[in-house]
């Protein structure tokens, strides 16, 4: 049995194959019925005829209605009219299923399709998506394994919240109450002691009534740690993270990256070094952008995509205000007003797909910066027991997967970007 991608070249002219699958399109009269077979690795047009095939088997096979499944068997023609530059002219073929005439369609609404995404994922659009994520998820976890870091596994049920409690989702636990977790940073921290360098892809939870085209409650979070680095070596690692994520795809996807009609020269340009560029200097830059704002304000959806569709590569920003920015930061020894962080900008428009920096590691420091954030130290024991036991200088980094994905693919919203996307309107199906 063969897949469909692999019949699609010349040496199979000729040959008899058999392959399996469900309908993607057809189209029958009398005597030819055309049926575009599609499977996991792609879509070929396969011809019955009422000629070469008994009555009842021709009959079957032009009834057939769109996701049918079936295997088939044929001799494979090269043909520039088809869809796929060849056909296979069918000998044999078996029905499993002859369904009813399925409900989704390109014209229905997004709602619709939003409702039914379980059908929709066997659309050639949502297929290319799939298969992008898939190589953006294993390029992320390749890049550091090929760096000696070693992938862990932290809770997804939490008692101490990373980014503040009121975007915390809370759940009953045996009469007690624990929090689904924001992010895994302070759980990555506690590796570092043992492996050093840590990493791990899980899912994260945010309890923000945001309804950006970029904000999901839900989403695969690949964040990671390393013992004895700064913040200028973690924006070094990243950079070279992001530019190995997108030649993977750029290796591995074009197909798929044409199907969602990307520009690909575009998503080559991450060949070039990233700006790496103050907040205060950003602030600046941003009035040649049409933007009104000043010192202290914070960056939203709608100013990063000001900003961002007039760079052509990733950006840096760095140096936040320590107000913008939550109480584990690193304040900069040179100036303490400012905070050794950084979050980097995708370009296009689409903004924020990492944030990052260097941790306090100094109990002293830690300490007080929870009193700023009326934080109560006993909650937080164990993570400041990391501070009494061998601190060290360290440095991470949370990246949004999913808006990763969204970048690299240039589509239009989030929730095209993931299978099952949950908004703060949407937890089905």
């Amino acid at each position: 049995m063969e897949k469909i991608s692999q019949v699609l070249h010349d040496n199979y002219i000729g040959k008899n194959v058999s392959i399996r699958g469900w309908v993607y399109r057809i189209r029958a009269s009398k005597k030819l019925a055309f049926i575009i077979v599609r499977d996991s690795s792609g879509i070929i047009q396969a011809v019955a005829s009422s000629e070469k095939l008994n009555e009842d088997l021709f009959r079957e096979l032009s009834s057939l209605k769109v996701e049918s499944s079936l295997s088939l068997e044929g001799v494979v023609r090269k043909d520039d009219r088809s869809v796929a530059g060849y056909e296979i002219d069918i000998t044999a073929a078996t029905v499993f299923q002859n369904n009813d005439k399925f409900p989704i369609s390109r014209d229905l609404g997004e709602e619709f399709l939003l409702d039914n995404r379980h059908l929709w994922l066997r659309s050639r659009e949502m297929t290319a998506v799939t298969k992008i994520r898939s190589t953006i998820f294993k390029a992320y976890s390749d890049f550091y394994y090929s760096r000696g870091f070693y992938q862990v596994q932290p809770p997804l049920m939490v008692s101490t919240a990373t980014e503040g409690g009121s975007t915390l989702f809370k759940v009953p636990f045996f009469g007690d109450e624990v929090n689904l977790t924001q992010s895994s940073q302070f759980y990555l921290e506690t590796f570092i002691f043992s492996l050093e360098n840590v990493f791990t892809i899980a899912p994260s939870f945010r309890a923000e009534k945001s309804r950006t085209w970029r904000h999901l409650t839900e989403y695969w979070h690949a964040e990671a740690e390393c013992a004895w680095i700064g913040n200028d070596e973690m924006m070094d690692i990243e950079e070279d993270m992001i530019r190995y994520i997108v030649n993977q795809v750029l290796e591995n996807n074009i197909p798929e990256l044409k199907e969602l009609g990307r520009d690909i020269d575009a998503l080559r340009k991450t060949t070039k070094p990233f700006p790496r560029i103050r907040y205060e200097k950003l602030i600046e830059m941003s009035r040649d952008f049409g933007l009104d704002l000043k010192y202290g304000d914070d960056l939203g959806a709608d100013e990063e995509r000001k900003i961002m569709v007039n760079f052509e590569t990733p950006i840096f920003v760095t140096h936040f205000p320590r107000e913008l920015k939550t109480f584990y930061h690193m304040p900069d020894p040179e100036n303490p007003d400012v905070i050794l962080c950084h979050d980097l900008l995708a370009p296009e428009g689409y903004g924020e797909i990492v944030g990052g920096g260097e941790r306090i590691w100094k109990l002293e420091t830690l300490e007080q910066r929870m009193k700023e954030y009326n934080l109560n130290p006993e909650e937080y024991y164990w993570y400041l027991d990391l501070r009494r036991y061998g601190s060290v200088p360290h440095s991470g980094f949370g990246m949004g997967l999913d808006r990763v994905a969204l970048w690299i693919m240039h589509l239009d919203t989030i929730t095209n970007a993931i299978p099952y996307p949950r908004t703060v309107r949407r937890t089905k199906p």
